[in-house]
């Protein structure tokens, strides 16, 4: 195991062909996206399992609290992180109980670093318009093609596995503050959402960019944390374009240098 070892990664055995035809292959270890198991536990009692990379824990707490627990600043009053043999967990503590609804055992169900809905077993809990976003400021359309100039030096886990999502924070003017990386996208928005309260960054002081897709949880979460502009490397999906014009939210996808398709609130963007 080498020394610099880096928390996300892991490193495996691989043969890697090199000519298919010529059946050339050559044995050697490569990095690989770790993908560990955390139990959220609050206030001592379980709340739900997801699949994360290990790395900027307490910025996933604080980003889960919000965008899935719906709780204000102050409301989180302690964060713990501790390995355990299965995996690691998270140990919440808040200032008051939790609603019924939101520790219902019944609701949570282990959650895969792919999905955004496992854990609700309502329709209601899984589809609701968010609240309405900020104004916020003018973006230049330069300022998008800043912003994806810079995220790509600023994945040090996807540079090393190729299998790893990042969601990020850039200032009105396209410079990027905070980037966060997780094998899941809502994790990666999560921890970037996380980082940026505990930090007291304004989110309607600039915009977030992700290298995912929008589906319609990415729009929801950014909602709720008051991002009124969302960049997406990749598409949207119907829903989330519903949701973004529904909120005020200006929603861009396909983010490429000179191009790009902005599907809600177009003038935010000038």
């Amino acid at each position: 195991m080498p020394a610099d070892r880096v928390d996300g990664v892991a490193w495996r055995e691989v043969v890697e062909v090199v000519e298919v035809a010529g059946g050339v292959s050559a044995v050697r270890r490569d990095q690989v996206a770790e993908e560990v198991p955390l139990a959220i536990h609050c206030s001592g009692e379980p709340l739900a399992v997801m699949m994360v990379s290990p790395c900027d824990l307490e910025d996933f707490a604080h980003g889960f609290a919000l965008t899935e627990l719906g709780l204000g600043t102050g409301d989180l009053v302690s964060v713990g992180v501790q390995a355990v043999l299965e995996g690691i967990q998270l140990d919440l503590g808040t200032r008051d109980p939790l609603p019924a609804r939101a520790v219902d055992p019944q609701r949570w169900l282990p959650g895969r670093s792919g999905c955004g809905i496992c854990g609700h077993r309502h329709l209601e809990d899984v589809v609701r318009q968010p609240a309405a976003v900020g104004q916020g400021s003018a973006i230049a359309s330069s300022a998008l093609e800043v912003a994806l100039r810079q995220i790509e030096q600023r994945q040090p886990l996807n540079a090393a596995t190729g299998a790893i999502h990042a969601a990020a924070w850039a200032r009105a003017d396209g410079s990027l503050v905070l980037v966060r990386e997780d094998v899941g996208r809502h994790n990666a928005l999560d921890k970037l959402i996380g980082a940026m309260r505990r930090e007291g960054v304004d989110p309607a002081s600039g915009f977030a960019l992700v290298t995912s897709r929008a589906s319609y949880e990415m729009v929801a979460k950014a909602a709720t944390a008051g991002f009124p502009l969302l960049a997406a490397m990749s598409a949207p999906t119907a829903l989330a374009v519903d949701l973004a014009t529904g909120c005020g939210m200006t929603l861009v996808g396909f983010l490429r240098e000179s191009r790009y398709v902005v599907y809600s609130h177009q003038d935010r963007i000038g």
